[in-house]
């Protein structure tokens, strides 16, 4: 058992024997208890309220009715909402205890490497918990009296030994989230082209010996790749940064496509990793495009002359590369590996553990706490959870109340007194599982173990936060709602034949694309380019390899890229139309997203390898919008209507991912960009622009889209409209969202939280009310687009995401934050101050409006 802490240290009193009247206690207390069910949720591994745990100095109570747990710091406040009756709660406590190496151990670090793509499990990547055991101890304890019975006790009533058990014996929710990250592996499916794959006749036979090897293209003799349909050798990928192949083996593929549609021959397998037990299959098929099984491997090579029996591998396989790049990932300038430097620990350099691939999610919660309007969160804490119902772990604002404590406070930083004493690698962070949990919940990516898009990733939690702070309003009524500080308005202008036309568009971030071909060091990037290429081919008058010279552009010539004129091919029926995008309002915190990734011309994701140098203040003040000018001719509305009506035609019922995604980088809404993608039969992204143009002051621009064949709104939807209004909202603007969305409450609740700004002209509108919103930019504004106030457009920069990786959906994110002067860097769990900041390398960046408080 775990020593106690003394009585007057925790105030216990420590019973051995019972007396009557704590009996007498239990005996009425037990009547509010069962034993926890099958289908029952229970929280008996982490504090609804704090990130204390079992492991925790003073441990975790669960209420043996609700099968909440919390620390003790927050038993009162638990206990107080069961009412005058004593309440019974089950106390945990554990201690890691370091495994004695086993004899297997000592054989060598080899014989445990990883061989998977996988975390946990025979194979994969070790967690925490294969290097510690458990020691365990259990309690009755009994509220307000703090009354503490160690189990097993013979004299408790069996009903409260039974639920004990059971609570025991219960896995939490959070385990269970766990137990699905932690089964993570990098699937790999077989490919649907394999078992009915062509194969042309062979005219060549394929050496077993490799030196024979050589790419078709460019001569290169490694990382070679055989075309299983036409027996092509060429050469592998080439990477971001300039390594890699040289695109020999992709570029064939796409010959093939244009002699034989519509697939080509997707099918390669990469030479030097054949063996009898298999090898690395990709397909390049759009569809697929990834590391593929196929099941007639041998027989396809059989058919090019190679024997897989008789095979030995010569080269890496990708898994291999794959899992040595994850073991080497803080090896990155980002992360400033190499450096030598300085941890930090204390409030409000708390670090967040990695929960499987969370890195996105440390990174963006991060840099919002490091922002006062997050912040205050902390301070309103007592509020949210005194008023919270009965599933407190599902209270969006109690639980990021809950992580504003844990990062802003002491409590858990090294050798604070909630820090875990036996948990040795990862002591001065906290354990983000139940805030995580609630924000991905019913989202297919976010709720998942992978890797996600960080900037995807901020916008939703916008969302799911400002539902929350009008769902409770009553009981958090902050000055700035944290999900406001970052909304702003776009002044559009376009102009065709000397008339003008304006318009505004909601924002929540500044998206600015790389203008490569302004490289100040382009001359450099060339020739360092081809002085690469020919040392692949073996030129020995090429040099030996060198560090890659990466292209530098400066920040300036993004921005004036963002705010220069774009050609619209319509616009109102006129063509040769161009527009400018200005800033109509400056918000409090200006994002700033670089993009740095991009889909190329096969669909497939890739990185711009390239470095950005950002200032550290921005004054942006002459970027503001001016509005209509006197004597400046407006293009009339009735030339909308001469444009020619498209052709009838089946309206899709599911827009196009990509059409939506590149609207939405542009600063459009999801919804406003789901309308353009399916009105233009998702034709293509300058088409839908052209829509959005044409409808973007629409009142329903930014409504969730109704649902095929939805039916009109009933007249008796009561149950509906209580639901709404128990949300916060009236009963006419929860009739009025009934209305626009087919009586669907869930999109009636995406509509009234869309419309948040602008509630009453849209409930107008709906209902067919004189107050109709205004036609034009002033009146097109929506929720996210409106900031506390219209700042003055100079900005200081306070933190910035950089992410390490090919793409967003694999990698590492980092934060660097600067407080109090300094520079620091968040690598999830690690804090330590920052020496060399990568300003030039960051991903999102987080500016703060000049005098704001």
């Amino acid at each position: 058992l775990l020593e106690r802490s003394p009585d007057v240290t925790l105030g216990h009193r420590t019973m051995s024997q019972l007396s009557e009247e704590t009996l007498a206690l239990m005996r009425t207390a037990m009547k509010r208890i069962r034993p926890v069910g099958a289908y029952d949720k229970a929280h008996n591994d982490e504090c609804i309220y704090s990130f204390d745990t079992p492991f925790s100095p003073s441990g975790l109570y669960v209420n043996m009715r609700t099968f909440n747990g919390v620390g003790e710091a927050y038993l009162k406040v638990d206990a107080e909402k069961e009412g005058a009756d004593p309440v019974l709660y089950l106390h945990l406590r554990e201690k890691r205890v370091p495994k004695q190496p086993t004899d297997e151990a000592k054989i060598g670090a080899s014989e445990t490497a990883p061989t998977r793509m996988a975390i946990g499990g025979e194979g994969g990547f070790k967690v925490d918990e294969d290097k510690y055991d458990i020691v365990k101890e259990q309690a009755i304890f009994l509220m307000p009296n703090r009354i503490s019975v160690p189990l097993p006790c013979a004299d408790i009533p069996e009903l409260i030994s039974e639920a004990a058990r059971a609570l025991i014996s219960k896995t939490s929710v959070l385990a269970e989230e766990k137990a699905a990250a932690i089964a993570w592996e990098a699937h790999v499916a077989e490919s649907k082209y394999a078992r009915d794959l062509v194969q042309l006749p062979a005219h060549k036979q394929i050496s077993p010996d490799s030196s024979t090897w050589v790419c078709e293209v460019s001569g290169m003799r490694e990382n070679l790749w055989l075309n299983l349909s036409d027996g092509h050798i060429g050469s592998g990928r080439r990477h971001y940064d300039g390594s890699g192949g040289a695109n020999g083996a992709l570029d064939h593929y796409k010959e093939t496509k244009k002699h034989f549609p519509p697939h080509g021959f997707p099918l390669v397998v990469k030479l030097g990793t054949i063996t009898p037990h298999g090898a690395d299959v990709y397909s390049y098929a759009e569809d697929e495009d990834t590391e593929v099984i196929d099941p007639k491997l041998a027989e396809h090579l059989s058919h090019w002359g190679i024997n897989m029996m008789k095979m030995e591998k010569t080269e890496k396989s990708m898994n291999e590369m794959n899992i040595e790049a994850n073991e080497k990932l803080e090896l990155d300038t980002i992360t400033e590996a190499g450096s030598d430097l300085e941890p930090i620990s204390g409030a409000g350099f708390i670090g967040m553990r990695n929960l499987g691939n969370s890195c996105y999610m440390n990174s963006v919660m991060q840099v919002f706490f490091t922002l006062p309007e997050f912040a205050q969160l902390r301070e309103s804490a007592p509020s949210l959870f005194g008023s919270a119902g009965s599933e407190p772990a599902d209270d969006v604002l109690v639980q990021m109340a809950k992580l504003a404590n844990g990062l802003l406070g002491a409590r858990y930083a090294v050798g604070g007194d909630g820090a875990d004493p036996s948990d040795f690698g990862d002591a001065g962070s906290v354990r983000p599982r139940m805030l995580k949990q609630l924000l991905g919940k019913g989202h297919p990516e976010f709720s998942s173990a992978r890797q996600q898009d960080a900037l995807e990733y901020y916008q939703h939690v916008l969302q799911v936060l400002q539902r929350a702070e009008c769902a409770a309003s009553a009981r958090f009524a902050p000055t700035v709602p944290p999900s406001r500080i970052f909304g702003f308005t776009q002044e559009l202008r376009i102009s065709v034949d000397g008339m003008c036309a304006y318009q505004a568009a909601e924002a929540q971030w500044l998206s600015l694309p790389i203008p490569l071909e302004q490289a100040a060091n382009a001359a450099e990037v060339a020739a360092y380019e081809e002085r690469a290429k020919r040392q692949k081919l073996g030129d020995k008058e090429a040099g030996k390899e060198e560090e890659p010279v990466v292209p530098l552009v400066s920040f300036e010539a993004c921005l004036s890229k963002s705010a220069a004129a774009e050609p619209l091919e319509v616009f109102r029926g006129m063509r040769g139309a161009t527009r400018t995008t200005r800033f109509k309002t400056f918000p409090r915190t200006l994002v700033v997203h670089m993009q740095r990734y991009y889909q190329d011309t096969d669909w497939s994701a890739k990185k711009l390898s390239v470095r950005v140098p950002v200032p550290e203040t921005l004054d942006l003040s002459a970027l503001r919008g001016s509005g209509p000018q006197e004597g400046e001719p407006p293009i009339p509305e009735e030339a909308a209507a001469a444009a020619p009506a498209p052709a009838p035609a089946p309206a899709p019922t599911e827009p196009e991912e990509a059409i939506v995604m590149q609207l939405m980088s542009m600063g459009f809404s999801e919804n406003g960009s789901k309308r353009a993608a399916i009105a233009v039969n998702n034709s293509s992204a300058e088409s839908a622009m052209e829509w959005v143009f044409a409808h973007l002051e629409d009142p329903d621009f930014n409504d969730p889209l109704p649902e095929p064949g939805a039916a009109p709104a009933a007249e008796d939807n009561s149950e509906q409209v209580a639901m709404l209004t128990a949300m916060g909202f009236s009963a006419e603007q929860a009739g009025a969202a009934l209305k626009a969305t087919g009586t669907n409450v869930e999109r009636a609740a995406d509509w009234l939280f869309s419309h948040m700004d602008d509630m009453e002209a849209a409930v107008a509108s709906v209902l067919n009310k004189d107050q109709a919103p205004a036609a034009g930019g002033a009146g097109a504004t929506t929720a996210a687009s409106k900031s506390p106030e219209d700042g003055s457009g100079v900005y200081e920069l306070v933190g910035f995401v950089s992410h390490m990786g090919a793409n967003t959906s694999c990698g590492h994110y980092v934060c660097h934050i600067k407080k109090e002067g300094k520079w620091t860097i968040f690598n999830d769990r690690k804090v330590a101050l920052s020496k060399a900041p990568p300003l030039d390398l960051g991903y999102m960046y987080f500016f703060r409006s000049v005098g704001s408080s």
